[in-house]
């Protein structure tokens, strides 16, 4: 059984590869599992991400409210307060993701293990080539 796969240059092709390119980042995946459990601040989101930079906190949830994940309200209050929360698309987005997220919380450990023992076992291969080109 053979599939046809789609032309890449066909319109069709090019939209589902932008969407993909959308779920399938790393800051969306985040910003999606945190609004899972409800509404939130833009600097709540901000802190409980970490390591985002505002620039492209704001880049990341600009996209999502574009493609209609997000949705976006601001409240006339001092200082402006503004809520992100999923849409029913996102919500559907959402249970995509989730598993993933409690996936990779409950292999955390394993995989950080696991990272330490490559980076061990191949930097003193680097090192020793590095010795071995130096000849």
């Amino acid at each position: 059984m053979t599939v046809e796969l789609p032309d890449p240059a066909t319109a069709d092709c090019r939209a589902l590869s932008s969407i993909l390119a959308r779920v399938g980042d790393k800051w969306t995946v985040l910003i999606v599992v945190l609004l899972g459990d409800g509404p939130r601040r833009f600097n709540e989101i901000k802190r409980m991400v970490g390591s985002i930079s505002q620039r492209m906190l704001t880049f990341t949830l600009r996209g999502l409210e574009r493609d209609g994940l997000v949705t976006r309200t601001v409240f006339p209050t001092t200082p402006q307060r503004v809520d992100y929360k999923l849409t029913e698309l996102g919500s559907a987005l959402w249970t995509a993701v989730e598993p993933l997220s409690t996936w990779a919380r409950a292999h955390l450990n394993e995989i950080m293990i696991s990272r330490e023992e490559f980076d061990k076992r191949n930097s003193s291969v680097r090192s020793h080539e590095g010795v071995l080109s130096e000849r």
